[in-house]
């Protein structure tokens, strides 16, 4: 996993049209990229995923968008790009959401540790937005307790 590269924008919007079928988030990941804020998984010199956060979520992280090529799913690179989150994680909590109809992320958020924190109506409607909350272990503490 590396810090994406404005050279790499392209590819990663490439992947996000695979998936939701336009580049309307160009800009906004653009922006991501330039602020610091997207780490790609690569094969190769291909992006084959990535995955864009914030830090002004309650003043914790909240990743954004996670998205692997769909040719290159279930292969671990989701569980890569959420591992190498949250150990550079800005913030000892971090959340991500996902929308209740989306059953594979959801057990994504659950086989990295995540848990249900609650969730939000009305964004997507009669698909409520489901939130996952963990906490950044501590290195330092043997137990894994923070």
């Amino acid at each position: 996993m590396v810090k994406a590269q404005l050279s790499d924008l392209d590819q990663i919007v490439q992947i996000d049209q695979e998936v939701i079928g336009n580049d309307s988030r160009r800009e906004y990941i653009k922006k991501s990229i330039e602020d610091s804020r997207c780490i790609v998984a690569k094969n190769q010199n291909n992006v084959v995923g990535f995955l864009i956060y914030e830090t002004h979520f309650f003043e914790c992280s909240f990743i954004s968008l996670i998205i692997v090529s769909p040719q290159e799913r279930r292969k671990g690179h989701a569980t890569s790009l959420m591992e190498n989150f949250v150990a550079i994680s800005p913030t000892d909590k971090i959340f991500s959401s996902t929308n209740k109809s989306n059953l594979t992320m959801q057990k994504v958020f659950l086989a990295n540790g995540f848990v249900e924190s609650g969730y939000i109506e009305n964004l997507d409607e009669g698909d409520p937005e489901l939130i996952y909350f963990k906490v950044k272990k501590n290195p330092h503490d043997s137990r894994g307790k923070v």
